[in-house]
């Protein structure tokens, strides 16, 4: 089966009714836990983008402390687990402002991290990419969130 594009689907989405489109909705809220995910920020969360930012960052605390310190292996494992969730986060919000906040506080927190993330060269690596992709996020913002987040970046390359 050929997936139709997307303006084949909004075509086809006009003509539907509300009850009809509600079902579709909650057919898809069934299928996978990301649909659900993205669902549930459309409908309660995307209001209040501080609140939902406020969220993930507690949940990357806590995925932070229950890291198993051992061996970098685990702790490379882990880390790139909670980037994946962080950007899985970005993508429902798709803004900006989110994107630079979420990826400062998880380089914040790698850069603070111990054992030293320094001390293995692929965590540095992964370190040194969300670098680089904040400073490219923050070349999209309005001049005054530019410095605002410059200030903060500073930090991190200090």
């Amino acid at each position: 089966m050929k997936a139709a594009s997307v303006k084949e689907i909004k075509d086809e989405l006009k003509t539907r009714s509300p009850i009809e489109l509600l079902e579709l909705c909650l057919r898809l809220a069934r299928f996978k836990k990301e649909n659900k995910e993205l669902l549930t920020y459309l409908l309660f969360e995307a209001e209040d983008e501080q609140a939902y930012i406020e969220s993930i960052k507690r949940d990357i605390d806590e995925q932070f402390e229950q890291i198993n310190r051992k061996s970098y292996f685990y702790i490379r494992k882990s880390i790139r687990k909670i980037l994946k969730n962080s950007k899985k986060h970005i993508r429902y919000s798709q803004k900006k402002e989110t994107e630079v906040d979420l990826l400062i506080y998880f380089c914040s927190k790698l850069k603070n991290f111990k054992p030293s993330i320094f001390r293995s060269t692929a965590l540095q690596n992964l370190y040194n990419r969300q670098i680089e992709l904040i400073k490219k996020a923050i070349l999209t913002l309005h001049e005054d969130l530019q410095f605002d987040y410059e200030s903060e970046m500073e930090e991190l390359l200090s």
